[in-house]
């Protein structure tokens, strides 16, 4: 009863009831100032969105394409271009899908030289070189829009992207061209660009990542 008496005392903003070795202090309090940080409301400014489109966009079309390199090589391991050919599209993987969702985004590969022909598009060169550039716009106050080049980094896609009768086996492009009559897709060279990434997110997606990516992650220190 005692220590609850001194308790409520100090609540109340009398201090000189109890002694200093009565009153229980809070420990940790670095931690609980940052979780406190973490959720209060924080103005989002719109360079800040933007710069988010970017962090979202990276982090989706780098996932879709390790998951594309890893999914390919198990299908040309197991039974050749007749196997990898229906998987070259990571933009309907399930676990691409997912994230997708959670970001509220809805990516797309899209090229001047298609092999499929929903994946045309005019592309402008400025936007393609250099290879690292990334392009992020807001067409409108809810939709943000971000692209970068696609290109051909991984050998393995030489067996379906490369030239006919060196790189493309002419028993595959013959596969090839039965499922894709009006195939494009071919001639390439590594390093070369070959598309891009065109990725359109909705403005709680992209605010949301901006909030998770710049929330202050305190390390675990032991306790004493």
């Amino acid at each position: 009863m005692r220590f609850l008496f001194c308790l409520l005392v100090v609540a109340g903003g009398v201090l000189s009831g109890c002694r200093p070795d009565q009153i229980e202090h809070l420990r940790n309090t670095k931690e609980l100032a940052v979780e406190a940080e973490n959720w209060q409301v924080k103005r989002i400014l719109p360079k800040d969105l933007l710069r988010a489109t970017r962090w979202a966009g990276d982090s989706l079309t780098g996932y879709a394409d390790r998951e594309l390199n890893r999914v390919l090589a198990q299908k040309l391991q197991e039974g050749g271009v007749a196997a990898a050919l229906p998987y070259c599209q990571p933009e309907t993987y399930a676990a691409v899908d997912s994230l997708a969702r959670v970001l509220e985004a809805v990516p797309r590969r899209v090229t001047a030289k298609p092999r499929n022909p929903a994946h045309q598009a005019k592309l402008v060169a400025a936007e393609l070189t250099p290879d690292t550039l990334r392009t992020v716009r807001r067409p409108s106050t809810e939709v943000f829009f971000y692209q970068r080049p696609i290109v051909l980094s991984d050998a393995q896609c030489l067996r379906c992207h490369g030239e006919v009768g060196k790189d493309v086996a002419m028993a595959d492009y013959a596969l090839i061209q039965k499922q894709y009559p009006q195939d494009q897709a071919t001639g390439y060279r590594l390093g070369q660009v070959m598309g891009a990434w065109q990725v359109q997110l909705k403005r709680a997606g992209v605010a949301e990542f901006y909030t998770m990516k710049t929330r202050k992650i305190m390390k675990r220190r032991k306790l004493f």
